[in-house]
């Protein structure tokens, strides 16, 4: 009895060592196999690119920012011609309109303007504070919240364009 009770024992516990072993020796996968996880695993990014079209090029000469200080509960506004850089006053800022679409689409990977008639405003503008990025995007009149600023004391919206004369 006791001679059984040890034979089983004793297989438990090298059946328990083999398991154990087993599961511990990491097999490294082909590099086929490799290869297929990479591939399924990248993501395709097309670059987005900007075209201004030429019904809209040179017909806008500025826009209207507000500048929402959220520490002081402040607004204020700067207008700054499109394709010019500004420091604004009183502050670190530096902000450049790099473009204005009135009627903002994205076509694809293109964003452009399917007119010249403001129907969805759109500026194009590269925000720093001190020398740091606070933001790289578009600012839209009517969708104010989309892709808006996270800047934990600013916020920027458009407010308003001016027509080149």
């Amino acid at each position: 009895m006791v001679r059984k009770l040890t034979l089983v024992l004793s297989s438990g516990l090298i059946c328990l060592f083999a398991i154990i072993s087993g599961c511990s020796k990491k097999e490294e996968p082909s590099k086929s196999q490799q290869d297929a996880a990479s591939a399924k695993d990248a993501v395709v990014r097309k670059q987005t690119e900007v075209a201004v079209p030429d019904s809209v090029k040179g017909k806008w000469k500025s826009v209207k920012l507000s500048i929402m200080d959220k520490e002081k509960n402040k607004e204020g506004f700067v207008v700054i011609e499109v394709g010019k850089t500004m420091r604004v006053n009183g502050t670190n800022l530096v902000i450049k309109v790099e473009n204005f679409f009135p009627q903002f689409i994205m076509d694809g990977t293109t964003l452009t303007s399917s007119s010249n008639i403001p129907k969805n405003p759109a500026v194009q503008v590269h925000i720093t504070d001190n020398g740091q990025e606070v933001f790289k995007g578009w600012l839209f009149t009517l969708y104010p919240n989309t892709h808006a600023s996270q800047h934990s004391k600013y916020g920027f919206g458009l407010v308003d364009f001016t027509p080149a004369k």
